[in-house]
């Protein structure tokens, strides 16, 4: 379809024109040599290697309407602009990036840009809050539509079938949030340009990070990150992107897009700081360093988890034995591909680093699941993901409360554990999931006995999620 768009206002307008040419990534070097250098050149005015914070919230103008590509914070900031182009330079196949005060903010802003009364169409596993801002604000607020699908295993037929006459966006995330399904995006793709409304394809890339996956190398019209986790990768931001591809096709008008979601940004204000951003443009320097470890990590932990006896159901798309580990292994991007050429056979014998993200069900349900994460030492007991230091969670209690306890069974979330595997040594690591997992049997063991009383049920009474 064709995107039009009303008319921005002087500062988003006159900014996005003033910092297009900046917008370029450099494809003959390599993932971290973009990482490190685009965006991050030296001052011109002091020389200084890393980019100054620039907390200015106005600039001098030389004459009315004459400046140097800024006016006022809300609508660009210099270090808004740099963190920006590095992502364009990360995420393979970019032409555009829009930052955001969060990866909730992202959403809004996306689905504002629809238009009332539109219809989205959603994988069923979702990440909670985005499920929340469907069912809940944009239904509310804005008259959208949405249906949930299980896009890994709904047939050709059924996909297209779900897609209306007013369907203007496509909602994926793959792996999903948390059960780690994978969706074919390709697949996806070609049923949405079939169905005469053409609805454009999104996919939330949080859980690999533009070092595993290059989903608008496989046709998505727009790839959004929460920065907060990977890209940023030290738990001290909360951002989000939205990132465009750089060339437009006869029903796919990014440029106008690009302005248009800018537009609204600097409408309501759902900006990020300025050291906000200049925290996650250091951060994203590290990611290729930091995910090969993450990867590698998880890849170790889910092998283990496999062969604990406590553990009754390992879900890590890298492991060989995983029903969808050949789509796995093609969704890759390429730099990631170098990246496996360069392990040696016996590492990659029994599967793939495929991001940090391993979630398992430990046998006794919920109960014995919600007992082992406080026995858990390395591994944080927290919500969110991507830094450097290991988190587990039990999301049908925290990320994911907000969605229905019904809809939560269906899924396979509850008494589902999610661990963000971090990039401390995988032996310890390793050492501390056996010790808790042990310290579970045990206890397991005492109750059968009558030695042990086992934990009472905790009613979630929880509404959110973060």
């Amino acid at each position: 379809m064709t995107i039009s768009i009303s008319p921005a206002n002087g500062h988003a307008n006159e900014h996005a024109i003033s910092t297009k040419h900046h917008l370029k990534r450099s494809p003959e070097h390599g993932f971290s040599t973009r990482a490190i250098h685009i965006g991050s050149e030296a001052d011109p005015t002091t020389g200084a290697v890393i980019p100054p914070i620039s907390l200015s919230t106005t600039y001098k103008q030389d004459e009315v309407g004459v400046h140097k590509g800024f006016e006022y914070s809300r609508s660009g900031n210099p270090n808004r602009d740099a963190l920006e182009r590095t992502l364009v330079g990360l995420e393979a196949g970019a032409g555009h990036a829009i930052t955001f005060s969060s990866g909730s903010a992202t959403t809004a802003t996306i689905l504002q840009s629809l238009g009332p009364n539109a219809h989205v169409l959603s994988v069923n596993d979702v990440y909670g809050g985005t499920f929340r801002f469907l069912t809940r604000v944009a239904k509310e607020t804005m008259g959208i539509e949405a249906t949930f699908v299980d896009l890994e295993n709904a047939a050709d037929g059924d996909v297209l079938g779900a897609i209306k006459e007013n369907t203007k966006l496509i909602w994926i995330e793959s792996p999903t949030n948390p059960t780690l399904r994978l969706i074919d995006i390709p697949r996806i793709v070609a049923l949405a340009r079939q169905a005469p409304s053409k609805p454009l394809i999104l996919v939330d890339n949080t859980f690999l990070s533009p070092f595993y996956a290059s989903p608008l190398l496989q046709g998505a019209d727009i790839v959004i990150h929460s920065l907060t986790k990977y890209i940023n990768g030290h738990s001290d931001v909360v951002m989000g992107a939205a990132i465009l591809p750089s060339s437009s096709t006869p029903d796919r008008d990014y440029d106008s897009l690009t302005q248009k979601l800018r537009f609204l940004q600097n409408a309501h204000g759902a900006v990020p700081s300025p050291f906000d951003c200049w925290l996650a443009q250091r951060g994203a320097k590290t990611l290729a360093v930091r995910m090969k470890t993450h990867g590698l990590n998880a890849f170790r932990i889910a092998s283990f988890l496999t062969s604990h006896p406590a553990v009754e159901h390992v879900i890590y798309p890298g492991l060989a034995t995983h029903p969808l580990h050949a789509l796995a292994h093609t969704s890759l991007s390429p730099h990631t591909q170098q990246f496996l050429n360069t392990l040696p056979q016996s590492t990659l014998a029994h599967g793939i680093p495929y991001g940090g993200m391993v979630s398992f069900r430990v046998r006794g349900g919920a109960r014995s699941a919600e007992a082992l994460l406080p026995k858990l030492k390395l591994f944080t007991l927290a919500e969110s993901l991507g830094g450097v230091e290991s988190l587990a969670e039990l999301p049908a209690r925290m990320t994911h409360a907000s969605i229905p306890p019904a809809e939560r069974e269906a899924l396979g979330i509850e008494g589902l554990v999610r661990l963000s595997c971090g990039i401390e040594e995988v032996e310890d690591l390793v050492e501390d999931l056996r010790s808790a997992l042990d310290g579970l049997e045990d206890e397991d063991s005492g109750c059968e006995s009558g030695l042990v009383t086992p934990p009472s049920d905790v009613s979630d009474g929880a509404d959110g999620v973060h």
